[in-house]
């Protein structure tokens, strides 16, 4: 039997689906990801690259050092992240996937950079840093 979880952007125009369970499912308080989404906190889905196809259109790709989003050139919805340190792997913006309520965090990352505002009492692992070690930061 097949595992598929399904996502897309706002309008349609790109459309995902992975055959994988997650491996990850993680909020990010960093000012990046705040910046790239507009949202006080991101929530991420994490799939093996190999295990992901895109149907429709190609989303747009902003790259950054090591890592890269991309977003919908149409309606501008945020899609996904990759960071080429991670290797096979692809992390969607909850918001985007068809059923994000399937996909419930696990942790927090960068929570060193939390808005002092955002409250969120949930008693999961927090992590000051990333949630994912990347080969240069050991």
């Amino acid at each position: 039997m097949t595992v598929s979880h399904t996502g897309g952007c706002r309008c349609g125009s790109v459309r995902f689906e992975a055959s994988v369970e997650p491996h990850h499912i993680s909020y990010c308080h960093c000012a990046d990801c705040r910046r790239a989404t507009g949202a006080p906190v991101s929530a991420f889905v994490g799939f093996r690259a190999d295990a992901v196809s895109f149907s429709g259109e190609e989303p747009q790709v902003f790259g950054n050092g090591p890592a890269s989003r991309s977003f919908c050139g149409n309606c501008g919805s945020p899609i996904a992240y990759v960071d080429e340190r991670l290797k096979n792997q692809i992390w969607f913006m909850l918001g985007a996937m068809d059923e994000p309520a399937n996909y419930r965090p696990t942790q927090h990352a960068y929570v060193r950079e939390q808005l002092r505002y955002v409250h969120m009492p949930d008693g999961l692992p927090r992590y000051v840093k990333s949630s994912v070690e990347r080969p240069e930061m050991q």
